[in-house]
């Protein structure tokens, strides 16, 4: 049921408005305020899904009440009033946040249509915080090691800045993570993340990809495409396995990192970006520069901030809290009940060697849940679990 708030000092405009509110819908319910300081002490006691509030009201006028509210709970959706002479006040409340104003005395399709709009428009900012939450909740980084501590500092500290990062470590670690970490801390969280995986495109097509073609541009090229970088715009660009882009695509990088600017494959038009980039890599850079298979203009520009994420085996005891992490996703994902695991199995699973890091531990903890017993023993881990 849509909570509705009606401030209005004019008794007979107010009981019209509650009237038509309460007759067009049954799941409306609708509550008064005869003034502003009236309507400010429900809004901070009660949950309003909206607000409809005069401008012209003695005590407190409905700009202040805006303001007030929109300290309160900002999520609010408010609709003002406005008297024939109040029109100008009105439109700059839309500046302040107000979601749209009717006039006096209120047209009945006019204000009817606005308010569903503006529960519809509450009901979607709602579920988008509510989605945000599930995604910034699956980039999680999980551990509370003194490795993954520290990581999670640079993260706080570097997250709101436009810093280029370079996040190095072995396959399976969580690069990409912490990608998205920095990406859904920072102010860009809002704006696209766009991944590119250097290791999986094709030499001869790296650039295309990244910066886009124009029609004619070779074979294959029948229509203009944007590239990644401009799918990236006002938001950030995550460059996985950077160390195995071509020498030509890395030149390219570089101008793009340089002048914030790119041209697509075939054309010498230049197109502004504003970008944010994070790279990781599983190579070692430096060595990858003395062999002339890297620039190294290019990792001074990309490694402002060095995040290192340390293997399984240097902290490993993670590995119980992610255990039971990956166990409460699986049985989430699988619609089963959440298994757990014995004291000497946990333990045994500490003493494996992780070559393959966190990937392979989840993949580990996978096939122990469908094939233990109810709860995961060591015999299981002996079983199933062996390399």
């Amino acid at each position: 049921m849509s909570k509705i708030l009606v401030i209005e000092d004019e008794s007979a405009i107010r009981r019209v408005l509650v009237k038509i509110l309460a007759e067009e819908n049954d799941n409306y319910s609708v509550h008064e305020a005869e003034n502003g300081l009236e309507g400010i002490e429900a809004v901070k006691k009660e949950d309003f899904d909206l607000v409809l509030c005069d401008i012209k009201m003695p005590k407190m006028d409905g700009v202040e009440v805006l303001e007030a509210a929109k300290k309160i709970k900002p999520e609010i959706p408010f609709i003002m009033i406005s008297g024939h002479g109040d029109l100008d006040t009105a439109v700059n409340t839309m500046r302040l946040g107000a979601f749209d104003y009717i006039s006096k005395p209120p047209d009945l399709n006019r204000l009817l249509t606005t308010v569903r709009n503006a529960l519809d428009r509450k009901e979607l900012v709602v579920e988008n915080k509510i989605l945000k939450k599930k995604v910034s909740k699956n980039y999680e980084m999980i551990g509370e090691s003194d490795e993954i501590g520290t990581i999670k500092d640079m993260i706080e500290k570097v997250a709101p800045t436009d810093a280029r990062v370079l996040i190095t470590g072995s396959n399976g670690t969580g690069k990409e993570l912490v990608a998205h970490w920095v990406h859904q801390k920072s102010p860009r969280s809002s704006a696209p993340f766009i991944e590119v995986n250097c290791a999986a495109i094709p030499s001869e097509l790296i650039e295309s990809e990244l910066f886009g073609h124009v029609k004619g541009a070779f074979t294959s090229a029948v229509k203009d495409r944007a590239g990644k970088f401009e799918a990236a715009n006002k938001g950030t660009i995550f460059l996985d396995e950077i160390g195995d882009m071509s020498l030509s695509a890395q030149a390219k990088v570089l101008r793009a990192l340089q002048e914030n600017k790119i041209s697509r494959v075939g054309s010498d038009k230049d197109i502004k970006v504003d970008v944010r980039v994070l790279a990781a890599t599983n190579k070692d850079l430096k060595k990858e520069i003395e062999d002339g298979k890297f620039r190294e203009d290019l990792y001074h520009r990309l490694a402002v901030i060095l995040i290192k994420v340390p293997a399984l085996n240097d902290r490993r005891d993670d590995i119980p809290l992610l255990i039971e992490h990956f166990s409460q996703k699986i049985a989430s994902e699988q619609g089963t009940a959440q298994k757990s695991f014995s004291k000497k199995a946990l333990e045994l699973l500490k003493g494996y060697d992780w070559t393959g890091n966190v990937r392979e531990l989840r993949n580990v903890v996978e096939r122990l849940i469908i094939l233990g017993g109810k709860e995961v023993s060591e015999e299981d881990v002996k079983l199933f679990a062996s390399k």
